[in-house]
């Protein structure tokens, strides 16, 4: 789906934040985790920060590699539990990307990675949505069909269903119709929730002090957007 991934997406105007928060923290290194197809990290390098971006989906990583022409940005096709030390001044995780781990021990190994990338007293920011919203009952009632016509490949009809709701884990499914030629490809994913309490202690098990917990600017009341800081002993 990396293809037509951006298409859907549109303009990112959360991004715009973390360009700010990069520069309130004084961060000239930068890991983008889940960076997906590298939107942020491209924003970030044309500001003229170094910028790692980390994502296991190679598809991914390849159409973020095609925009990166000058070569400015180090992309790692792997796991972010298996970082080395880059002295990152800021790791961030945008589009809810902590969402996608799923298992206490899965969460726990990816913040230990980021822990081990950061420089000492270096950042970690990442947004989660609401508990307490509910997002998924706006999902399953929002289901009309999208069509965008993605260049290159022409006209592109996607269908999004809840498919189960056993929480603290949502899952869903997007369908993909490809109108030139009636090709269909369904991509299922499942999002755990987690509440700002069970988030904070997390942070704080796996070596971080919780410095901020935000409102996301472009949806307020929708998202929290953690601030935390490598702590060493």
């Amino acid at each position: 789906m990396a293809p037509v991934y951006d298409a859907f997406e549109g303009e990112r105007h959360d991004l715009a934040a973390y360009l700010g928060i990069a520069d309130e923290l004084g961060a000239d290194q930068v890991l983008d985790v889940g960076c997906g197809t590298g939107c942020l990290a491209m924003m970030l390098a044309g500001t003229g920060r170094g910028v790692v971006g980390v994502d296991p989906a190679e598809a991914s990583i390849e159409v973020a590699r095609s925009k990166d022409r000058d070569g400015r940005i180090t992309w790692i096709h792997g796991d972010a539990a298996a970082l080395p030390a880059i002295d990152a001044d800021l790791a961030v995780m945008t589009g809810n990307v902590t969402q996608v781990f799923l298992t206490d021990d899965e969460w726990a190994r990816t913040l230990r990675g980021i822990h081990t990338a950061l420089r000492p007293a270096g950042h970690l920011v990442f947004e989660t949505r609401r508990l307490e919203r509910r997002a998924w009952e706006e999902w399953a009632v929002d289901v009309a069909p999208v069509t965008v016509d993605v260049p290159g490949t022409g006209p592109v009809e996607r269908r999004f269903e809840v498919t189960a709701v056993d929480l603290p884990l949502v899952s869903f499914r997007n369908s993909y119709r490809f109108l030139a030629d009636g090709a269909v490809l369904t991509s299922g994913s499942t999002l755990r929730f987690r509440g700002r309490d069970e988030v904070e202690a997390d942070l704080v098990a796996q070596g971080y002090r919780v410095r901020d917990v935000r409102e996301a600017p472009d949806r307020p009341g929708r998202e929290f957007v953690f601030v935390a800081e490598r702590c060493d002993p």
